[in-house]
């Protein structure tokens, strides 16, 4: 067995090591990573041909965390991993992201990339060691990769950047971000912030690639240790170079007009396919049946060229926009009379209908990941049907694109929500068209109808997506602002950016190209900021101000705090008391406790009902007083008195010398019932014991004439085992006839 370890010291103490040759060595690469006690292994296994008719890259990279890493067992009846949470699926996309550009443009052989978090303890974040990994177990096979890249995170704490910072050090930042990067090129930046300035995040991306570069040189010591510098043959394309030239001189031009034409999307992609469908004309179908496909990929090259030309030599975009314009928004908000609030947000051919509901503690999402376990009050899905761009097919499962986009629109809307907001919020972005952008689209919408339900956000926050067309390592370029999907698609980066007048809240970043310089990030900063600042004047003429107040059937919420000790009283035995005063009044009611204090939420859709709710809990809450008078409920009846309910989970003892003036022989003649209303009042705490002592006759005038009867003289000391017992004590009117009737016997 031969094992290879490298080391790399991050400088703080801590060391990352790299090992080979131990486990999983069937993959055709397979490292493990440990940082502390977290621990994850990579493997990469590779087919050796392409599936025929394939012209892209088949990668597909999967991120798990085990349960057992951190001594947990898995939630659900079955106890088991099932299907990836989203921190897994965006993890994965992180590391796909950074992978996917650097394979060879021919190369077509599925590639699978496994990534396995075996150990933790709950303090190194394991997703800033997943591209490392993945990297490494491609480094140490012979598949072909133009690597190695490596990502970490870096994170802004009282003013210092700190490389792949701990789960408790990040609870401190303002910034948060995520950088993956060859030994030259950043290559993605995903991460959230504070409102912070595009000079500091440049700043951070810096820290982070001189931290990769040190990750970068040791994987390359330690494939030249494994021998894996050389890397498999292969030959995933057939290629007609007469087929080739063919297609560009008949279509170049062509293709060039449509590219300035300025035209719509549907319109544009009609253009674009009648030029290549016009060329296949001169072919017979069994030509077709093996030239077409190379026909189309020849003709893919054209129109990319044609496209990036007219922008580089002409300034002209497919769209007819100069590369600083932004296309036309139009807004609507309070749109759906059902949501809590709704807005639509419509940029050119992008459209995304927002709503936003309110809800209670109850509508909290359990988050139950492996190193997270929590709740979240701020939900934020985003779904993208296949009718916003047109195509005929059914809309499947929730994929792992809209689990991305979601997320970026999550971040960027989180930091400026409101401090202790009493509602749990639910954003749900539906794009109903889309050509470019549609997560930027979601953040605008997203302030809107956010604003429309009366959510008092901070600041209301815009996104934009840039591009770029570039060429002789960027020494030529142009950066587009608000791009379409065909220059995403067929350009050199895709950079969202979203913040406030303030500052940046959130970014994501792709690029496609290498020798991207810092230059042009700044430059493409600066641009997206006057880009942001636009719509979001746009945003602000339409919406002037947040809504007042909530709309009239949004939840009503009212908090109240009470001592610890009555939270029991106020759920009662069996949720008996907190169940019915929720029937009752119609409110719903949860209670948690809270740095040893009861949090109470009452909520309902009118104020009669919290109020009726906010009385019968502030009934269970009050002290009672000696001299106070009550409404009560008689719950049970004694032959010495009865029991009242006399405020919410309190009882005292109605003796029957306090129901009246004159004697009462049984409490049968005083008509009085159990469950029957009365008014009482309390005349006496028992100091030891806490009891109460109520009275009826206090209450009622005392009789003309009526002279008190003496009290009777304490009794001499019982025999043992002589006396069968008094219910409830006797005393009072009763006394001289219990005495009288022992005598007799």
């Amino acid at each position: 067995m031969n094992v290879i370890n490298k080391t790399i010291e991050l400088g703080d103490g801590r060391t990352i090591v790299i090992e080979t040759g131990k486990l999983a060595k069937q993959a055709d690469g397979a490292v493990t990573v440990r940082m502390g006690n977290t621990v994850l292994l990579a493997t990469v296994c590779g087919a050796k041909d392409a599936v025929p008719g394939t012209d892209f890259m088949p990668l597909q990279v999967d991120y798990k965390e085990k349960f057992s890493a951190f001594g947990r067992f898995p939630g659900g009846f079955t106890r088991r991993e099932g299907k990836p949470s989203d921190y897994e699926i965006l993890t994965s996309r992180l590391v796909d992201r950074a992978l996917r550009p650097l394979f060879p443009d021919d190369y077509h052989a599925e590639v699978f990339v496994n990534i396995i978090l075996f150990s933790a303890d709950g303090e190194d974040i394991p997703d800033a060691l997943a591209g490392l990994a993945a990297s490494s177990a491609l480094a140490v096979s012979d598949i072909p990769f133009n690597g190695p890249i490596s990502e970490v995170r870096v994170a802004r704490i009282k003013g210092q950047f700190v490389v792949n910072p701990t789960f408790s050090q990040l609870e401190e930042a303002d910034m948060d971000i995520m950088v993956g990067a060859t030994l030259d090129n950043i290559m993605m930046v995903e991460g959230e912030m504070k409102e912070v300035q595009e000079a500091d995040m440049l700043e951070a991306i810096k820290v982070a690639h001189e931290a990769i570069k040190q990750h970068c040189r040791v994987q390359l010591e330690l494939q030249e240790a494994a021998g894996k510098t050389v890397k498999r043959e292969y030959c995933h394309e057939e290629n007609d170079e007469e087929l080739r030239a063919a297609v560009r001189a008949a279509c170049y031009d062509k293709a060039y007009q449509v590219s300035v034409g300025g035209t719509g999307k549907h319109e544009r992609s009609d253009a674009f396919k009648a030029i290549v469908d016009e060329f296949k004309t001169q072919y017979t179908e069994e030509e077709l049946e093996t030239k077409a496909s190379l026909i189309d990929r020849y003709y893919h090259d054209v129109e990319k060229e044609a496209m990036r030309r007219a922008i580089l030599d002409e300034g002209k975009r497919l769209d007819g926009r100069k590369t600083n314009e932004i296309r036309p928004i139009w807004i609507e908000t309070d749109c759906l009379p059902g949501p809590h609030g709704s807005a639509i947000f419509t940029r050119g051919e992008t459209q995304s209908l927002t709503t936003v509901t309110l809800g209670t503690k109850s509508d909290e999402k359990i988050v139950d990941d492996v190193l997270v376990y929590g709740k979240e009050r701020f939900l934020l899905h985003y779904n993208f049907p296949p009718f916003s761009t047109g195509e005929a097919k059914s809309q499947r499962a929730t994929g792992r694109r809209e689990i991305g986009h979601g997320n970026l629109a999550h971040r960027a809307l989180k930091q400026v929500l409101p401090k202790d907001y009493p509602y749990v919020i639910r954003v749900i972005s539906d794009i109903l068209e889309s050509n470019g952008s549609s997560s930027m689209a979601t953040v605008c919408a997203g302030t809107l109808s956010l604003r429309d339900a009366g959510v008092p956000l901070r600041k209301p926050v815009s996104g934009i997506a840039m591009g770029l067309i570039s060429e002789n390592k960027g020494t030529n370029y142009a950066i587009l602002s608000d791009i379409l999907g065909d220059e995403d698609h067929l350009g050199d980066m895709d950079f969202k950016v979203t913040g406030t007048e303030d500052g940046i809240t959130a970014t994501q970043m792709d690029i496609k190209v290498d020798g991207l310089s810092y230059e042009i990030l700044e430059r493409a900063l600066a641009q997206a900021r006057e880009g942001r600042m636009h719509i979001l004047g746009k945003i602000v003429e339409a919406q002037p101000e947040t809504r007042s107040d909530l709309k009239p059937h949004a939840p009503r919420i009212e908090t109240v705090i009470v001592g610890k000790e009555f939270i029991g009283a106020i759920i009662g035995p069996g949720g008996k008391i907190i169940q019915g005063i929720q029937e009752k009044t119609g409110a719903t009611i949860s209670i948690e406790e809270v740095d040893n204090k009861g949090i109470v939420e009452i909520s309902a859709t009118n104020r009669d009902s919290i109020d009726a709710a906010l009385r019968a809990i502030k009934a269970i809450v009050a002290m009672p007083e000696v001299g106070e008078v009550y409404e009560g409920k008689i719950s049970s009846i004694m032959p010495y008195g009865a029991f009242v309910e006399f405020m919410p989970g309190k009882d005292g003892l109605l003796h029957i010398s306090e129901m009246d003036w004159k004697r009462l022989e049984t409490v049968e003649e005083t008509g009085l019932n159990e469950g029957d209303a009365i008014t009482v009042k309390l005349v006496d705490i028992d100091p030891k014991t806490g009891k109460f002592k109520l009275s009826r006759r206090a209450l009622i005038p005392k009789p003309e004439g009526y002279v008190e009867r003496p009290e009777r003289p304490a009794r001499p000391p019982r025999r043992e085992g002589g006396d069968r017992g008094n219910f409830g004590g006797g005393g009072g009117n009763r006394g001289p006839r219990n005495d009288d009737h022992r005598t007799n016997r």
